[in-house]
């Protein structure tokens, strides 16, 4: 059976990384074509004027401290979106292997897979099962030159989570035949966190994190892809060096801090409890068909008139996001839980509506 390695474009398997300068702490840095001196305002610890690591090792061992993988497990990406590109380059060959994908699901998943010229089949989820996944579908249908599954759970735009069985049903149906990758992106949203556990047990998946939703850090854009050692190793040569902004570093570093737990975790307990109320007084509007269950940080709703809906909202300051021109999402909107004062805002202006 084949391993997820040799699951990676031929090309791609003895490829060399290219050599970065290497630094060496206590030692002047004439290597590396730097200027000497800082710009101005520069209060950065290294300094902006020098080159950060080609791969961030403190902040790798942070978030893998943090995500409670090894550090040779995870790879450090510009969000989780780039990881999605990164996959996609280095398993799919332009124009033969093939990316699937379950709609409706996040679009870059799509984006990407048209950037590296990669056949794209499309699965959709079950929206009368609660858009769950179509696994026999997906088994049924996955072919020689198959090589990608995306899977999103908590699921951008519908919600809802993939249970763990699911996932692994799939990974095990698609052993030395195709990578899983599961999105996470939201994870933290939900009841349940099953990405260690469903890593330990599959060699053929990938997860998905990012710091940009629970974290507050989407400014930073920092991301974090989680797999067999020997895959990031393969993964990593696919990056250029020096990807990860210094002071994006030192952000992130900030807030994975010791004693910060406490108060992520009272800001995700409040956004859930957020999103309860603000499910619950939504479903009353007139014109609201449904609300659909969620597990992360927002609602989609069906509605009879999405754009009046969107008007309302807009004319009371607040913008949401329209997913009704998705033939799979009819009348959808979907709605970010905000702090209390902005979702009654949002309520004060439908209702003025």
């Amino acid at each position: 059976m084949s391993t997820l390695v040799d699951l990676l474009r031929p090309d791609l398997r003895t490829l060399r990384p290219y050599r970065s300068a290497q630094f060496e702490d206590g030692l002047v840095r004439l290597n590396a074509n730097e200027s000497p001196w800082r710009p101005p305002g520069d209060d950065s610890g290294p300094g902006l004027n020098r080159y950060p690591e080609p791969r961030p090792a403190r902040l790798t061992a942070g978030l893998a401290r943090h995500y409670g993988v090894a550090p040779e497990r995870l790879l450090v990406t510009r969000g989780s979106s780039e990881a999605i590109d990164v996959i996609t380059r280095a398993f799919c060959r332009a124009g033969t292997d093939e990316v699937v994908i379950c709609p409706p699901t996040f679009g870059m998943y799509e984006t990407y897979a048209q950037i590296q010229g990669a056949p794209l089949r499309r699965i959709p989820l079950r929206r009368e099962d609660g858009y769950a996944p179509d696994v026999a579908a997906i088994l049924g249908q996955w072919t020689s030159h198959s090589r990608v599954l995306f899977l999103c759970s908590p699921n951008n735009p519908t919600g809802n989570s993939v249970p763990a069985t699911v996932v692994s049903r799939l990974a095990d149906g698609l052993a030395g035949r195709g990578v899983v990758v599961l999105d996470a992106a939201y994870v933290e949203f939900a009841a349940q966190d099953p990405t260690l556990p469903l890593l330990a047990r599959h060699d053929n998946l990938l997860v998905l994190r990012t710091l940009s939703k629970a974290m507050a850090l989407a400014g930073v854009r920092c991301g974090a892809l989680l797999g067999p050692a020997a895959v990031i190793a393969a993964l990593g040569c696919v990056l250029p060096p020096y990807t990860f902004a210094t002071v994006c570093a030192e952000a992130v570093e900030r807030c994975l801090a010791p004693g910060r737990t406490a108060e992520w975790q009272r800001r995700i307990e409040l956004l859930k409890s957020e999103r309860a109320r603000l499910a619950a007084s939504l479903a009353g509007l007139p014109g609201v068909r449904r609300v659909w269950p969620s597990e992360a940080n927002f609602l989609l709703l069906d509605v009879d008139a999405p754009q009046a809906l969107l008007a309302a909202a807009r004319a009371g300051g607040v913008l949401l996001r329209d997913f009704s021109w998705d033939p799979d999402l009819p009348g959808g909107v979907r709605i970010t839980i905000g702090d209390p004062a902005e979702n009654d805002r949002l309520l004060q202006a439908l209702a003025n509506a």
